[in-house]
């Protein structure tokens, strides 16, 4: 059964881009290394990533697990939906309640859904075994309140940008996350991973 994983770079305190969708020094240490991060196996670059020794192993490993991705309609805005090729996994899924813009990559099965429970019984169904990927901020938050996430990943940048968008979202309950399983400090990052402990009798959180 696939592992649901959410996942983004944020700032120390805790943002994934500034009000102006900015993300300042956030991706520099996808860039300051001399290690592509390759598809295991094929020796095929994720884009023109180059990162540090010590996060090259970390991300390498992550990103080789990803089956399939789930971005929000305003990610998907931003990125115009990775060109329908996200940076990992095979598939990709979009949470929106507007329709696929009319015309977009017609020939790549990217579903669309209005439903975050939905949108990751698909990815999981699709991932098979492998990692889902749900990319934080208010998509990822939702996932988080309905108790579909198994782990929270995040990539620590050593900036403070005081506001923005939040890497958890909107979500104001809270959660209660187990002891990091991986601590593993790149050049200008941390990489942090945390299980998601699940309530008991009631709702997660």
């Amino acid at each position: 059964m696939a592992t649901v994983i959410m996942h983004a770079v944020a700032s120390l305190d805790g943002f994934i881009a500034d009000e102006h969708d900015e993300v300042g020094p956030l991706f520099d240490w996808y860039f300051n290394g001399d290690r592509p991060i390759e598809t295991e196996g094929e020796g095929e670059a994720h884009g023109p990533f180059r990162v540090s020794e010590r996060s090259h192993e970390y991300v390498s490993s992550f990103w080789n697990r990803i089956g399939a991705t789930i971005q929000g309609r305003h990610l998907f805005d931003l990125t115009n939906g990775w060109e329908a090729d996200p940076p990992a996994g095979e598939h990709l899924l979009v949470v929106s309640h507007r329709p696929k813009p009319e015309g977009w990559h017609p020939e790549a099965d990217v579903p669309f859904f209005d439903d975050v429970t939905a949108a990751v019984e698909e990815a999981k169904r699709r991932a098979g075994d492998r990692v889902v990927a749900v990319c934080a901020g208010e998509v990822g938050g939702e996932a988080l309140r309905l108790g579909l996430v198994d782990e929270v990943a995040i990539d620590i940048v050593p900036v403070v940008f005081g506001s923005g968008k939040r890497y958890f979202g909107s979500v104001d309950a809270q959660h209660l996350l187990g002891d990091p399983t991986t601590v593993i400090q790149g050049d200008r990052v941390l990489h942090l991973r945390y299980p998601v402990l699940r309530a008991t009798g009631g709702d997660a959180g």
